[in-house]
């Protein structure tokens, strides 16, 4: 009983052992059967996968454009301003500076940039499998966000067309697009594309850009350190800029040399390069030229066919001179005031231009937009008209209270002089001899002279305007300045010399404006004579530099302006200083702080030109002369003449009651004219005789003519 218990024990345990095994093997079968699946499947995806890939990027790499499109292609216009000296100014807009074949970039470059963005680059399908997987292994054990894992070829893919958002979708993309341009283009023609493309910090695009605005020079001469500066700039173009931070970017290029040196790409000795010794391009103070470029640059609109090619623009401006006008202005505008210069040289060629104290607080310019009062530098126009008309500065006039439709101007002083002359009335800027002066010529007739001197804005004509109540901007005033300077002719100012590609070819050149004579040249002579003593007698003593200056001071009512432009050696200069909420400014007058500032600008100006003495010598005019009427009406004892008193004189007999005959009186003065005094000189108003009657006859060749010689010539006055 026993034995059989012990043998049914055993079978039960043997059968249950063999359905276990049973069941085992069963689940290992099942397992087998669901892996070999599984295997299947998955092989038929990944298959699928790779098929739809291949569709995807053969439909990419069609659509792409030819390299030669995407070499042409670019995003904005580079424009570099370059002074007149030919050094550069400044550059605007993105930079890609001159494209560089893959035979022309220097090989420790390429070699530089793949070592730190791409090592498997020439190894890949525009995808890294292994940088891939190990930045998904990195991210599965631990890193919160998938790793960099961009190719240089995803990078230009990305750069050229798609944008920097981190999305799935456009690292899918991205991938497609790189493995169709690695399908497309040679692994040189994408490395060219993409050492030429993309960005380095500071709006440089490609490596020679980076160069030329690093180290300043071409990427064809490039250095290991300098290659591994600019390498390094791609991770991060703002953090590592050599402009930004210096020791930032020797950091990161001594990384790129080592990994350089571990790949195999560089020597030991050559890792070794000292980087911090690399000689970077001076930083360029760019802030007061903004204003000149703010105004030029507008211009090519209209100079230039539309193109989106790189450019340089060539322009007047002298760098030593802007610098010292901004330093002229920055120096001597009043505590909370601005100021703004403009300096021209003979031609018009603009040789300074700040249109405030600094561009980056502020970029509005006032030297070209601003409307402001000239104050009394307006009086130029007055005088023009008034020296027009007859006068001459030894002319005397009175300086006495005067009243013009209910308008009563003052002086700045309060008092008046009395009888003085014309020069000096304008030399101590006498406001009742101008508001006289006005009234006389018209003034109509001195609006119409503000706009033959290139005054564009609107001009009123009221009393008043003789003291610059009209509003005008700084340039047009320095402009009127010039065209005395250039001895009456009108001068344009301008400010762009050419426009040429990167290459030299010329999109533009300028042609000087034609130039007129707007005054004669007594006039001319005449103004100035009052200029120059103004400034070195009168209000504007202030500018003075050693060298003969004519000029004129200008200050509104309250001292919400100051004013002072003038002229020596050929270069004429307009200051202007005030507040732009049209405040008052404590103690601002033309003839101190804008006469100040002419006088630092313009030492620095003339410096280098030849010491100019100015012509004042009033020369009048032929037709004006007595000898002249004397020879075109014949002796004076032979025509009648109007003596002092109104009464008229017979030929041949004196003056006096016994040889008067009865004429017209002179109308007694209502105040409202100037009282001129001309010393030791009758006032004479010569009354012509009969002109001769036109007679027939045969003039010099003896042909017939129905009116003779003499006659002709005397009334179209050829024999003057």
């Amino acid at each position: 009983m026993d034995k059989r218990g012990s043998r049914r024990k055993r079978s039960q345990r043997s059968e249950r052992a063999r359905r276990a095994a049973e069941e085992g093997w069963g689940e290992t079968s099942r397992v087998k059967v669901w892996f070999r699946r599984m295997l299947l499947w998955g092989t038929g995806i990944a298959v699928l996968g790779l098929i739809f890939l291949a569709i995807a990027v053969a439909f990419a790499a069609r659509s792409l454009p030819s390299y030669y499109q995407l070499k042409a292609t670019q995003n904005a216009q580079t424009i570099v301003v370059r002074a007149r000296d030919g050094s550069e100014l400044v550059e605007l807009g993105p930079s890609y500076g001159k494209w560089i074949t893959a035979n022309e970039i220097p090989q420790v470059m390429k070699d530089a940039m793949i070592s730190v963005e791409d090592r498997r680059f020439y190894s890949h399908p525009g995808v890294d499998p292994y940088g891939l997987t190990r930045a998904v292994y990195v991210w599965a054990t631990g890193e919160n966000r998938l790793g960099a894992t961009s190719t240089i070829t995803q990078q230009l893919a990305r750069n050229v067309f798609l944008n920097s958002n981190r999305s799935l979708d456009r690292k899918l993309r991205e991938a497609i697009l790189a493995m169709a341009m690695e399908w497309k283009f040679s692994k040189e023609q994408i490395l060219e594309l993409y050492l030429n493309k993309v960005y380095f910090g500071g709006g440089a695009y490609g490596i020679d850009s980076a160069s030329r605005n690093f180290f300043s020079h071409p990427a064809t001469e490039l250095s290991t350190a300098e290659a591994a500066i600019i390498a390094g700039l791609v991770k991060a173009p703002s953090r590592y800029s050599p402009t930004a931070d210096v020791n930032a970017a020797v950091s990161r290029a001594s990384v790129v040399l080592q990994l350089m040196r571990e790949q195999g790409r560089i020597s030991a000795s050559e890792a070794q390069v000292d980087v911090s010794a690399v000689k970077l391009k001076p930083e360029q103070g760019t802030n007061s030229v903004r204003y000149f470029t703010d105004w030029a640059l507008p211009q090519l609109d209209l100079l230039l066919p539309e193109t989106f090619e790189p450019i340089e623009v060539w322009t007047t401006l002298d760098p030593g001179m802007q610098k010292a006008a901004t330093a002229a202005v920055a120096g001597n505008a009043p505590e909370g005031a601005q100021g703004a210069l403009v300096s021209l040289d003979r031609d018009g060629a603009i040789l300074a231009l700040v249109g405030g104290t600094d561009y980056v607080e502020t970029n509005y310019n006032r030297a070209t937009n601003a409307l402001r009062q000239p104050g009394s530098s307006w009086k130029l126009f007055v005088y023009l008209a008034a020296l027009e008309a007859g006068y001459t500065p030894d002319d005397r006039v009175v300086d006495t209270k005067v009243s013009i439709g209910g308008w009563s101007p003052n002086n700045s002083n309060g008092r008046n002089i009395g009888e003085t002359n014309l020069r000096t009335a304008f030399a101590y800027s006498i406001n009742t001899v101008a508001a006289q002066l006005g009234n006389e010529v018209g003034f109509g007739s001195v609006a119409s002279m503000a706009r033959r001197f290139g005054i564009t804005t609107p001009i009123n004509t009221y009393p008043a305007m003789v003291l610059g109540s009209n509003e005008v901007r700084l340039l047009d005033m320095t402009r009127a300045f010039a065209a005395i300077s250039a001895g009456g002719n009108s001068v344009t100012p301008y400010g762009i010399v050419k426009v040429t590609t990167t290459d030299g070819e010329v999109l533009y050149q300028h042609r000087r404006a034609r130039s007129t004579q707007i005054i004669p040249d007594n006039v001319t002579r005449g103004i100035t004579d009052l200029l120059q003593t103004a400034v070195q007698t009168g209000t504007g003593r202030a500018a003075q530099i050693g060298r003969p200056v004519a000029g004129k001071t200008g200050t509104t009512s309250s001292n919400k302006d100051g004013y002072f432009v003038g002229f020596s050696s050929g270069v004429t200069t307009g200051v202007w200083m005030g507040r732009d909420d049209n405040r008052r400014v404590g103690g601002l007058q033309g003839g101190r702080a804008p006469a100040q500032a002419f006088a630092a600008f313009m030492r620095y100006a003339v410096k280098d030109r030849p010491v100019e003495e100015f012509e004042t010598e009033v020369q009048v005019p032929e037709w004006q002369l007595d000898e002249e009427d004397d020879f075109f009406f014949g002796d004076p004892d032979d025509y009648y003449y109007i003596d002092e008193q109104g009464n008229l004189i017979e030929p041949g007999r004196s003056e006096g009651p016994e040889g008067a005959l009865p004429g017209p009186r002179d109308e007694p003065e209502d105040g409202s004219g100037v009282e001129v005094i001309r010393p030791q000189q009758p006032r004479v108003q010569r009354v012509p005789p009969p002109r001769p009657q036109p007679s027939t006859g045969r003039g010099e060749d003896g042909a017939p003519q129905a009116i003779d010689d003499d006659f002709l010539d005397g009334v179209i006055g050829r024999d003057r």
